[in-house]
């Protein structure tokens, strides 16, 4: 198999599903070239309703070139209320035009502001707050611009398609698509492997992954200076300046934190915030570097951990493919999940509620049902209430966990670190329709994915660029 990009390989990314050279080309020129709308999956009451029953607002945003974060904050800040009151079920691209749902607790729908490059409406009430995943998935509609090969797109295509159906056999009348040789502007049933994209763990400066490895094993002082310090390559040069003084001060007898915070940028809040807490606590116990690391938000809190979950999950794939494992069918003693059958039939996502261990018969009857995409092979998103696969997917996923020195009891965490797992499924498949313009040197991608997967791990199997051009 193609190797993936030496970056991608930081990430546990190592390899790619097709071998055919890539289209080249640029994503994003316009925002209006990256379209992403979430497939819905809350059901709201009148907005008259009692509110003292549903104190939530459910808000429905059409957003151009806005962080999620970003647009939550200047959400809460023009109604004067606090941040942790604005939620949503997933995270989107800044540089996009992303049509999703918010959630805001204990205001009056006259409250909710104009704000700039944002279309808000008010769609009614909801009964609690939203979390990740409260989405069925998302539709996409991408433009790549300045392709190199633009013609590459149908044989990237065919080589996801065999993907999908070479290891077993034909795809079946479920499978989707239209069936045949792919051709421009055609419907094809396609699959990847289903890793976290790069963004995961970080764009700039891939560390998310490593705060959580030691978040995992209580080695606070270690995350808090993987974050503040850990300065990368790709960053401005004042950027690692100053996260170079953070290790210089961290090595050093009497670490002086107040300095560290006057160094930092006032543009990094996160690593703004922990340096503060350090400064004002004096001591450097344990509690005080976990009380420093908790001075981020909630949510980037979790994705610490989730993120060295989603850092073993890709390596787990990785190994399943180096030693000639499919993604496509289980094989004796994989842990397979039926699909969700609660979202449109053309997410394809995965149950993780639902699982079977695949041995003896039950290995060929659940080989059919992957092929109709109405089971998936998983491995775990590692936590406490983890069970390991049998057979040799167990030995891969033991023998990935021993290499980072993680086990599932390592996650009976304090606060928002703490985490039971769940399952996912290894294969991501959906039916792609790719259209080359007349011009030659642009084409559109459109497709759809389950909530919770990543567009730029089909995407770099189309541009085969390096994860900073995705």
């Amino acid at each position: 198999m193609r190797e993936a990009h030496s970056l991608e390989r930081r990430v546990g990314i190592d390899y790619y599903a097709s071998d055919a050279e890539g289209t080249g080309g640029r994503l994003r020129v316009d925002p209006e070239d990256f379209r992403v709308r979430e497939v819905e999956a809350m059901d709201p009451v009148d907005v008259d309703a009692d509110p003292g029953d549903y104190p939530h607002l459910l808000l429905r945003a059409t957003l151009r070139e806005w962080d999620t974060n970003d647009f939550a904050r200047r959400l809460s800040d023009a109604m004067g209320i606090s941040r942790e009151r604005v939620s949503w079920a997933g995270t989107k691209d800044k540089y996009a035009v992303t049509t999703q749902l918010f959630s805001v607790r204990d205001v009056d729908p006259e409250r909710i502001p104009d704000v700039r490059d944002a279309d808000v409406a008010v769609l009614g009430r909801i009964g609690r707050d939203l979390g990740f995943g409260d989405l069925a998935g998302n539709d996409f509609e991408v433009r790549v611009r300045d392709a190199d090969a633009p013609e590459n797109a149908a044989a990237v295509t065919a080589e996801l398609a065999a993907f999908l159906a070479g290891e077993n056999g034909s795809e079946g009348d479920d499978a989707g698509g239209d069936g045949g040789e792919p051709t421009d502007g055609q419907t094809a049933a396609v699959a990847v492997p289903n890793y976290f994209g790069h963004q995961r763990f970080g764009s700039r400066r891939p560390v998310t992954h490593v705060v959580g490895l030691h978040v995992a094993r209580e080695e606070w002082r270690e995350a808090v200076l993987a974050y503040v310090g850990n300065p990368a390559e790709a960053e401005p040069e004042g950027t690692r300046e100053a996260r170079q003084f953070v290790d210089r001060e961290a090595d050093s007898d009497r670490p002086d934190w107040g300095a560290c915070l006057d160094a930092m940028p006032h543009r990094l809040r996160y690593e703004r915030s922990m340096l503060h807490r350090l400064a004002e606590d004096g001591d450097e116990t344990d509690e005080e570097w976990r009380h420093a690391l908790e001075a981020v938000p909630r949510n980037l809190q979790r994705l610490f951990v989730n993120a060295a979950q989603s850092y073993a999950f890709n390596r787990i794939i990785s190994e399943r493919l180096d030693r000639g494992l499919p993604l496509t069918e289980p094989v004796e003693g994989d842990v397979v999940c039926f699909s969700d059958r609660d979202v449109p039939d053309r997410l394809y996502r995965a149950d993780p509620d639902r699982t079977q261990v695949a041995t003896g018969r039950r290995v060929d009857v659940m080989a059919r049902h992957c092929e109709r995409g109405r089971a998936f092979v998983t491995a775990p998103l590692v936590g406490t209430e983890t069970e390991l696969a049998e057979g040799e997917p167990g030995d891969v996923e033991r023998a990935v966990l021993d290499e980072l020195d993680l086990e599932p009891a390592d996650f009976d965490l304090p606060g928002e670190f703490d985490s039971s797992g769940t399952r996912r499924a290894v294969l991501l498949r959906t039916d792609a329709e790719t259209t080359v313009d007349e011009a030659g040197d642009a084409y559109e991608l459109a497709f759809s994915l389950p909530s919770g997967s990543y567009a730029t791990v089909l995407l770099r199997e189309y541009l085969k660029a390096t994860p900073m051009d995705l």
